[in-house]
């Protein structure tokens, strides 16, 4: 699958991990004052509240990391067995696929014999990628 050649940078490739950055940042900051604040409740002396929260930011950063390490390596899994499944159906039956990325260029407003055109010269550059985007629904960024 090949890489882009746009020469625009479009920053929405990178919401997932901005994403999940903002979300564990917001996360550990809110878990750790909300330890710390009761820990200053209970009348905890400054060192136990120093080590304390080390302890908190510590644990929360391998936490939120191996959390998004399981997620992202979830859905690699079942991107690539998805992929896996269009070779084999591309493998097996190519005009049944060829029709069926037709047709989705018809549901965008394609008529039949352009859908068809298009579909044809996609599947000649590479058919599992242009399932893969169109039927599947998997970005480039995805692919690569």
């Amino acid at each position: 699958m090949s890489r882009s050649i746009h020469p625009e940078r479009h920053y929405s490739s990178r919401n997932n991990w901005l994403r999940a950055g903002v979300l564990g940042a917001n996360d550990g900051l809110i878990s750790t004052a909300s330890l710390l604040m009761g820990l200053v409740a209970g009348g905890t002396d400054g060192r136990t509240l120093v080590l304390s929260g080390i302890a908190a930011l510590v644990a929360g950063a391998v936490s939120m990391s191996a959390g998004e390490y399981v997620s992202v390596s979830s859905q690699s899994d079942t991107e690539r067995a998805d992929l896996a499944k269009e070779r084999q159906e591309l493998d097996r039956n190519p005009e049944a696929e060829l029709r069926e990325l037709t047709s989705i260029y018809e549901s965008r407003g394609m008529d039949h014999a352009l859908a068809r055109q298009v579909a044809e010269a996609l599947t000649r550059h590479d058919d599992l990628q242009a399932h893969a985007r169109d039927e599947i629904g998997l970005s480039e960024t995805c692919l690569l």
